[in-house]
């Protein structure tokens, strides 16, 4: 006798209700972990993001001289006094592949971070590379900001010592104020401890380009006074402290004319110096190879 199946479709219902739940469940935990999310590795963003326009010569024309003239208020925050000496010619490539500037003394350097990985300094020593700017760590860019030593941190500054190349330092800033870029400056000191720089001390403070990043808030005015504190604390502690930044930013976000100081270091990837303002280093590539590191590395030339 045939047997009857009853509501053949109640298992698919049961799965289909079990799959939704679930869904309903993920999406919750992710919301709720959002937070703690955004505390990772800002610097992993930035270097997603390095192919757009903030670290390419924008296509419009750079501001003329003639717009030192003009109201303060109506004028770009990016009017430093000094023109950029340099041509798109001034800049060749020696034999060791380091982009060099050939109408002053000039010289080549990494600057690198845990993305770099376990480094043999004395490869890199042996490629030509005279100086390394290393990352100490980073602040988170979540509503927490929570701060964090780079895990390589250590065994970078005492390899590249050893191996005899000039070093100096950098923390991936996301302060939003002059009282977190105090905690952000005792906190580098701490890392360093007794270590002695050859190179300048940066605050990179780099926006790092997502929906909810507590930098997304900063302004001209402010950010200007934090690297204006940044620098004279450090100067007065010894150190040599350096402006960083991309093109884009130099424009939106920095009045250079306050901090002209301090040596700049722009990050603009390409090999023609195109920039309009006068750099005392120009990181121009995020794509680099050096013998001793594995994969991807920034590429300075520097120009004191």
């Amino acid at each position: 006798m045939e047997t009857k199946v009853k509501n053949p479709i109640r298992a698919e219902v049961v799965l289909g209700i079990i799959a939704l739940a679930a869904a309903i469940a993920l999406g919750a935990l992710i919301l709720v972990c959002r937070p703690y999310f955004q505390e990772q590795d800002p610097e992993v963003l930035v270097h997603e993001n390095h192919i757009n326009e903030a670290f390419t010569e924008p296509a419009t024309e750079a501001p003329t001289e003639t717009a030192e003239t003009e109201p303060e208020e109506t004028t770009q925050p990016t009017i430093p006094p000094e023109a950029n000496p340099y041509t798109k010619f001034d800049f060749q490539y020696n034999r060791n592949n380091f982009l060099l500037c050939q109408r002053q003394d000039s010289y080549p350097g990494i600057d690198v971070s845990a993305f770099q990985g376990d480094i043999d300094w004395k490869q890199v020593a042996g490629s030509g590379v005279k100086f390394a700017i290393i990352r100490l760590g980073y602040r988170g860019y979540g509503k927490a900001g929570r701060m964090v030593e780079d895990e390589y941190a250590q065994a970078n500054l005492k390899g590249a010592r050893e191996a005899g190349i000039a070093i100096g330092a950098y923390f991936f800033s996301q302060a939003l104020s002059i009282k977190e870029v105090d905690e952000e400056i005792e906190f580098m000191l701490k890392i360093l401890g007794d270590t002695q720089l050859d190179m300048p001390i940066i605050l990179d403070w780099e926006q790092v380009g997502v929906e909810g990043a507590r930098t997304n808030v900063m302004d001209a005015r402010t950010l200007t006074d934090m690297q204006l504190h940044f620098c004279s604390v450090m100067e007065e502690k010894g150190y040599q402290p350096m402006v960083y930044f991309n093109w884009s930013q130099s424009k939106r976000l920095l009045y250079l004319k306050e901090l002209e100081a301090y040596p700049f270091w722009l990050a603009l990837y390409q090999d023609r110096m195109t920039y309009p303002y006068r750099v005392e280093m120009w990181q121009y590539t995020d794509k680099g190879r050096v013998p001793g590191i594995q994969g991807d590395v920034d590429i300075n030339v520097y120009m004191p």
